[in-house]
């Protein structure tokens, strides 16, 4: 450690000399200094990329998400695999909330995907209308019946996970989401329940 220090302030004292001092033999000095840097440096990577190849543990290219297209391709597909399988689970005991206006541009634009969305992964979805205003594709749309004041809903399109039999509810997102979006908030929700970080739920008849 020591002597990387050391090389480290000679780099930093020959820069400041030849920036100060630009003449040709403080130029040279820095030059010749920084070369050297650069060559063990470059040795280091070649010697640091071979033992990654033959150490898959400490190959990144092997953790997380791939680089390589082919891989990348596969890794995505189990994605979206596992994502499908959660969002099952999560049907099968939820519901999504969906608030709207009838004079709101963005829920016209939301309710398509979100119709897709819920079709797609057989959620079932409860239309409330802020307003007493209609949707295309929502015919059976509730009126608000003080949903919006208990969940603090500001903003439409504004959408909410709910669990009937235990009256939590999560809010998902507000503003238009594509089916993507929806599919990792939910998932995201479901999975990070009680755990560090994950905002409280609110339930059916809290008022604070």
């Amino acid at each position: 450690m020591a002597r990387f220090r050391q090389l480290q302030k000679e780099v930093e004292e020959r820069r400041a000399l030849a920036v100060i001092q630009p003449t040709e033999p403080n130029v040279r000095r820095y030059m010749e200094l920084e070369a050297k840097v650069v060559h063990n440096a470059s040795r280091f990577a070649d010697v640091a990329q071979r033992i990654a190849w033959s150490h898959p543990e400490l190959d990144p290219a092997t953790q997380g998400r791939p680089v390589n297209a082919t891989a990348l391709e596969v890794f995505e597909q189990a994605r979206i695999r596992e994502r499908n399988a959660v969002l099952a689970q999560v049907a099968r005991e939820h519901v999504l909330m969906f608030f709207f206006r009838g004079d709101c541009g963005y829920c016209h634009a939301m309710a398509p995907v979100l119709r897709a969305f819920c079709d797609r992964h057989g959620m079932r979805l409860v239309p409330i209308s802020v307003d007493g205003g209609a949707l295309a594709g929502f015919p059976q749309a509730r009126s608000d019946n003080g949903a919006v004041r208990a969940l603090k809903v500001q903003q439409v399109p504004a959408l909410f996970l709910a669990q009937p039999f235990s009256g939590r509810i999560e809010p998902v997102g507000f503003g238009v989401l594509s089916e993507a979006q929806l599919g990792e908030r939910i998932v995201a929700l479901f999975e990070g329940r009680d755990g560090k970080g994950t905002p409280p739920p609110v339930y059916w008849g809290d008022q604070r």
